[in-house]
């Protein structure tokens, strides 16, 4: 499992004086960054295959409040990656300075190419480097129909 150590700054917190919502993703975004950077996939990387990640959704499950003025964690775990690299899923879990658990988040996400705006799977160069990632126990092979399982779709203005 991969962990990130923040600070909560003043401005994640909102009018209720705890950790604002639109902070979870950032905290997560920000984790994620850094465990992919970690990984082998810099910005070189990236601009050498002009591609980057693309996120599907982030669902967050709040347990408890959390204020200014400790450090928290951030954990993130490969949940979910699709044979040719394409799709990926993550798990977070937000940490409060006594370990206790304060949130959790779910995100999927796919790789484009930046020129054409399509999903593209993963270089081999590259993929190499998140078929070394440990998995948890319920890691999944993603397939299409997965990015699909909430049956989401738009709906225009008549």
């Amino acid at each position: 499992m991969y962990i990130k150590d923040f600070e909560i700054r003043w401005n994640d917190i909102d009018a209720n004086r705890h950790l604002a919502n639109k902070a979870y993703i950032e905290l997560a975004a920000h984790t994620r960054m850094s465990f992919l950077t970690e990984h082998g996939f810099d910005n070189s990387i990236l601009g050498k295959f002009n591609i980057g990640p693309v996120v599907f959704y982030e669902h967050i499950y709040y347990f408890k409040e959390v204020f200014l003025g400790r450090p928290i964690k951030v954990s993130l775990e490969l949940s979910g990656l699709s044979e040719d690299g394409m799709f990926f899923q993550f798990r977070h879990n937000f940490y409060d300075y006594k370990g206790c658990n304060f949130a959790h988040c779910e995100m999927m996400g796919a790789w484009i190419d930046l020129k054409t705006r399509k999903l593209i799977p993963l270089p081999s160069e590259i993929m190499k480097d998140l078929d070394k990632v440990s998995r948890p126990e319920d890691f999944k092979v993603l397939t299409k129909e997965d990015t699909r399982k909430f049956a989401k779709t738009p709906v225009d203005l008549a």
